[in-house]
């Protein structure tokens, strides 16, 4: 077994039968991709449960007056579903 099959097999015994949904999120900041990505999190979690994972999938900024105004950042943000 290789190490990648073997951390697959440790993370599949730590999760049995859970069923996780992925939703898209923009988060955004006028001081950097970082805290726009932080902001995203937080608010998602005020009204979502059991947060999992948050995979940044873009970075852009918003530009006014050829000056940086927004950072961007799109995350798919992964929670466990609840029936």
């Amino acid at each position: 077994m290789t190490f990648s099959e073997a951390s697959y097999q440790q993370r599949r015994k730590k999760m049995p039968g859970n069923t996780y949904k992925i939703i898209e999120l923009v988060g955004t900041s006028d001081k950097s991709w970082e805290d726009a990505a932080n902001n995203a999190v937080t608010q998602a979690s005020k009204s979502l449960k059991d947060l999992r994972i948050a995979e940044i999938t873009k970075l852009d900024m918003k530009i006014e007056d050829g000056k940086v105004a927004a950072y961007r950042a799109r995350l798919s943000l992964s929670f466990k579903y609840h029936e």
